[in-house]
Formats: structure tokens, sequence, C-alpha cells
């Protein structure tokens, strides 16, 4: 079963699908953005602005909460199977320690029994692993149409044409400006919707 460590590259990649999210409202004036450097705001600067993935991730309570989330349901999981394989390791372990003693057609009943909860434990660490990587791929979709249909309405509000996304860890540009990144102001808005949608 794959581990809840990939789930940050996945959301970062999910995200950056999302950097031609366009938002179309050329005649709305733009509001200086809290994450703005110096006196110059994106909005003069132009139409094109950015968000920073990694900081999204690392500060927005809903995606923190979804990796927690995650987490727990990913170590619940691992620990059942652990639980039903060493339950199985034992019931052979204990058979072969008896088997010699056994009678020919009592050793092939218990081999058969044996051979059969193997295969049920393999269905049952599939299936547990596929359970796991669904519910994980359906939380990064839902918090990526979250963050899209965010970056929209922002876009609008604002007054820009394009929010981009960028990341270290999935770079898709080499250098944007720092005065692009609405970053904070972003984290901001989303942190206090998911504050009042949680009451």
């Amino acid at each position: 079963m794959k581990t809840t460590g990939s789930i940050v590259t996945k959301i970062t990649l999910g995200l950056a699908v999302a950097a031609s999210v366009v938002a179309c409202n050329n005649n709305k004036p733009a509001a200086a953005p809290a994450a703005a450097i110096g006196t110059t705001t994106p909005s003069e600067k132009g139409t094109t602005v950015y968000i920073n993935s990694d900081t999204l991730l690392a500060q927005y309570n809903y995606a923190k909460d979804m990796q927690a989330r995650l987490t727990e349901k990913g170590k619940a999981a691992q620990s059942e199977v652990a639980s039903k394989g060493q339950a199985l390791q034992r019931e052979i372990a204990d058979y072969q320690k008896v088997a010699a003693t056994l009678a020919a057609d009592k050793r092939q009943e218990t081999e058969q029994r044996l051979q059969r909860e193997q295969q049920e434990y393999q269905q049952f660490q599939q299936n547990e692993g596929q359970a796991f990587q669904a519910e994980q791929a359906s939380e990064t979709n839902k918090l990526f149409q979250k963050t899209a249909d965010f970056a929209k309405a922002y876009a609008k509000d604002k007054g820009y044409k394009l929010v981009l996304t960028y990341s270290k860890s999935a770079p898709g540009v080499l250098y944007v400006d720092p005065s692009l990144d609405v970053t904070a102001d972003a984290v901001k808005q989303l942190n206090d919707a998911y504050t009042k949608d949680k009451k």
C-alpha cells in the first residue's frame, strides 16, 4: 500500500494544472494584495499573479486537515493489514511445528486452508491499498477544486487575468518576480472561508 508521503507531491502537481485559471474582468480595479512587496502592486505591473503552492499546502488549514485525515487513515489501514499478516504468519508457523505429526489427509486439508487464507490476505491487502489510493485521489481532487474555484473568484475580484502556481517541488517556472506573489492574501482568504465552513 502506498503511504501518504507522496500526497504533497500529488497535490502540488494537481495545483500546477490549475496554473492557467483565467478570470476575465477588465473593468474592475485591482486591490493591493497582502503579499505585495514594496510599493508596486501586482495590478500595477500587469494582470498576472502567482500563488506559491508549497506555502499554500503548508498554511491552508483545509489542506493540513486533509493530510492529517489521510495520514491517520493510512496508518490505520497499514496497522490492520500488518495485524492480519502477523496472525496468518503465526498460524503458518504453528502448523509447521506440528505438520510432521499430522495424518496425510489432515496435513493436506490444513495446507489448503492456509493457502486460501493467504490468498484472502493478499486480496485484502490489495483492496485496502486501492481503497486508500481512491480516497487519496478523491481528497486531492476536492482540494484542487477548492483552490481552482478560489483562484477564479480571486482573479475576478482583483481584476487579474491569470493566476499561476509556483512550486519548488514541481517547477514549471524558473523565475517569478516576488512582487507578483499573492500567496499570503490567498491563504488568509482560504483559511477564513474554511473556518466559516467548519462552523
